[in-house]
């Protein structure tokens, strides 16, 4: 008899008035604002170096008045896929930085990632492309949050992958389907659901017309008003072929110096 799944639970971090779903070193799989505050989501209109990018965070987060713990979630674009180990080395550089700006919870890392690799124009290094970071608020309205990205990877190998190396339409749907479900569990544990979601990212270089209907938008519900966002990028690391994030904000802003 197959076990039966269990819906992750959220680990509260107090100085940044979130909670999130632990994740893996690099990153968490969700945070979600804590009463009395919410997310505020911020896109740049141009990229920036992601060490610069940090430091363009720390000025947003003075000028809000909000501390670095408010940081949680990040959203880089790379020059392209990382291998395996490039990924970790690249990830033990990040967390490094993390924990210098002394943002991990009893040693676990609460910032939710979307890290991708533009199929056009590509930045010449990792950059920073968005961010989110809680404020006060008195909205009554539903608590909001951002899911991380999650790609077709079952575990941490290569041969994890689902169907590796293949890029069939029944394969991609095959994909789209598992991310998907990985998604709608994240959005459980943060204790939100499909009528909150205010955005859908795609993240893939092949096309999404074949399970568009089936896979994406008959499984949002509600949220399917709001159609998806489909970037022509590929996945962080080589042989993955689909990612996907999301987030329910009332704030978006975008940052164009």
């Amino acid at each position: 008899m197959m076990a039966a799944m269990t819906t992750p639970t959220t680990v509260p971090n107090p100085a940044g008035q979130y909670r999130f779903l632990p994740g893996i070193e690099p990153f968490s799989a969700g945070a979600v604002a804590m009463a009395g505050h919410e997310v505020v989501h911020v896109t740049l209109q141009a990229v920036k170096p992601w060490r610069d990018g940090f430091a363009l965070i720390d000025a947003q987060l003075r000028e809000a008045s909000r501390p670095r713990a408010a940081l949680c979630a990040i959203e880089l674009r790379s020059p392209r896929p990382f291998s395996f180990g490039g990924f970790d080395e690249f990830n033990g550089a990040y967390r490094k930085l993390l924990e210098s700006w002394g943002l991990l919870v009893e040693g676990v890392n609460p910032i939710a990632r979307t890290n991708v690799a533009p199929v056009v124009a590509p930045p010449p290094e990792p950059s920073l492309f968005g961010f989110s970071y809680t404020v006060p608020s008195q909205n009554p309205g539903p608590p909001t949050f951002v899911v991380a990205g999650s790609g077709d990877l079952r575990g941490r190998t290569a041969a994890d992958i689902v169907r590796r190396g293949d890029t069939s339409p029944e394969a991609m749907a095959e994909k789209a389907a598992y991310v998907m479900a990985t998604q709608a569990e994240r959005l459980a544990g943060l204790g939100s659901t499909w009528a909150e979601v205010t955005a859908v990212d795609i993240y893939t270089p092949h096309p999404i017309r074949g399970f568009l209907e089936r896979e994406l938008l008959a499984v949002m519900g509600p949220a399917a008003i709001h159609g998806v966002h489909w970037y022509l990028s590929r996945p962080p690391i080589e042989g993955l072929e689909y990612e996907m994030d999301m987030r329910g904000v009332r704030r978006e802003v975008r940052l164009g110096r």
